[in-house]
């Protein structure tokens, strides 16, 4: 009996699997399409979508608040944030250190990546708090608190976990796929970045 609901099971996953392979082959078709078509566009929608599962996450499996507790107020402004501000400016970003850091190479990549984590995440993570707290209804007393509270642990956590992954985005991934590459192995970091913003 138990072999035979196993063998169901395998024969049922061996024609799910290629369907689902088929059905995540034409959504990257399909996204490659609309970045190819809306690079911009598309690079901002993916950040603000991603910083809201991001929220999502944070809110149901750090902070396990359940689904009946969840701030979709929360979610939205986080959302908001990835939208009009972090899309862009970071989608900015990485065409101005394309300009500043020429090549291709794994020297450049290198390059990039310092400029990167020692220029730009700095700033940014203080940015990103002070648009988070602003819109959460801090002071400017407040927000400054929060900073101090707050700010080098974030900077230090982002030092285990960015460095490397933004040398392999600089070395291996097209300009226009970067942020996109960023933002998805971000969920995680956004999950910990708004637990962090939201944390009062």
């Amino acid at each position: 009996m138990a072999a035979a609901i196993k063998m169901r099971a395998m024969m049922q996953f061996g024609l799910i699997y290629p369907f689902l392979t088929c059905r995540m082959a034409g959504i990257w078709r399909a996204y490659q399409s609309l970045m190819s078509r809306y690079p911009w566009t598309v690079q901002i929608v993916t950040a603000g979508s991603l910083v809201g599962v991001g929220d999502v996450i944070s809110q149901q499996l750090i902070e396990r608040r359940g689904l009946a507790h969840h701030n979709m107020q929360r979610t939205a402004k986080m959302m908001s944030i990835g939208f009009f501000f972090v899309g862009p400016v970071i989608g900015s970003w990485y065409k101005v250190l394309d300009r500043l850091v020429v090549g291709g190479g794994k020297s450049a990549a290198m390059k990039k990546m310092l400029v990167d984590q020692l220029c730009f995440a700095p700033c940014f993570l203080a940015a990103f708090f002070c648009v988070s707290g602003s819109l959460n209804g801090l002071t400017l007393e407040e927000n400054v608190r929060k900073l101090k509270r707050d700010y080098t642990d974030a900077l230090i956590s982002n030092y285990y976990l960015w460095p490397p992954v933004q040398i392999a985005n600089f070395y291996f991934v097209p300009l226009h796929y970067r942020l996109a590459v960023v933002q998805v192995v971000a969920v995680g970091w956004n999950s910990y970045l708004t637990w962090k913003a939201n944390k009062m």
